[in-house]
């Protein structure tokens, strides 16, 4: 949270040697180690396999949205720095869709069907969650060509919550599949680094150039909006009602693993798990918001809920 990355630190060639060359080094196919294979009980049908084979098929297609979106923001950008690290993003995003179809052909999926398999899946899960964002990032940084406001709603809308739940997939998933652990690790630290960069990017922004500071934050207000009525809770609740089930039928192999320390997965449940990411997510926003010199009350909801 209090990370300090810049477009200029995070340009091309960091991405090629300390990505490309680095963090994904012997990963760049599967996701994790080629040393690392997913366990056979995995593959088996039962709750567990169908909990993760919801999770990566919603995530691989939030990924391949979130990659055809990115185009924009590489043919807005306002300078060097900013189109390169773009660039680098639109293919990290590239790369996790691809990672996470790849990890449910690991888990016994056929190759040769699984994108029309993962359409066929998330067909109410695009309409009602991933279209209203898709179409709200479109409409400012396609249609209004707005790329600072493209920049806000991406930094706090979307990274802002694809950054914890990342970081919750690879907690609950190490102790069962090491390999699904290591491929939420690899993804949790790009979004991390699209988190960072982007919050950079809109503060600098901001201090140059202050009169535009109410636009941006009626921009992150609507974005407020928008998560509060897109209904994604019941998505990952029933997912994560099924982790439930399958981790309490392997609750030998779970142990005393903490999945937050002092708190043993095996005690926790999906609600609780849920709660815990939606916290990470608003503590993670709030802490960008000060970042950028903007008020955190912005991410407040009529309710009162942040």
């Amino acid at each position: 949270m209090g990370l300090t990355l810049t477009a200029a630190d995070c340009d091309l060639g960091y991405w090629i040697t300390s990505v490309a060359q680095g963090t994904l080094r012997d990963r760049g196919v599967t996701g994790h180690h080629d040393d690392v294979v997913v366990p056979d009980f995995m593959k088996r049908p039962g709750p567990l396999r169908e909990a993760l084979i919801l999770e990566f098929g919603y995530r691989s297609l939030s990924e391949e949205i979130a990659t055809r979106l990115l185009s924009h923001y590489v043919a807005n950008a306002p300078g060097i720095p900013e189109m390169e690290f773009y660039a680098t993003q639109l293919m990290d995003e590239a790369r996790h869709s691809r990672v996470f179809r790849h990890h449910l052909v690991e888990l016994g999926m056929p190759g040769e069907t699984v994108v029309t398999d993962i359409e066929s899946m998330t067909v109410e899960y695009r309409k009602e969650v991933l279209q209203p964002v898709e179409d709200f990032t479109l409409d400012i940084v396609r249609d209004q060509a707005d790329f600072y406001g493209g920049v806000a709603v991406f930094a706090i809308v979307i990274e802002g919550v694809l950054a914890p739940a990342a970081e919750l997939s690879e907690r609950k998933w190490t102790p069962l599949n090491p390999a699904t652990g290591e491929v939420s690790r690899g993804t949790a630290i790009d979004e991390i680094r699209h988190l960072t960069v982007a919050s950079s990017i809109l503060r600098d922004h901001l201090a140059e150039h202050p009169e535009n500071r109410e636009r941006i934050i009626r921009i992150l207000e609507r974005g407020r909006d928008l998560w509060d009525r897109v209904p994604d809770r019941k998505y990952v609740l029933h997912r994560e009602q099924l982790f439930q089930e399958g981790m309490r039928a392997h609750a030998d192999r779970v142990g005393d693993y903490e999945i937050w320390p002092g708190v043993r997965m095996i005690d926790t449940t999906a609600e609780q798990r849920y709660d815990m990411a939606e916290r990470w997510t608003d503590d993670m926003a709030e802490a960008r918001m000060r970042y950028m010199g903007l008020p955190t009350d912005i991410l407040t909801s009529s309710d009162g809920r942040s």
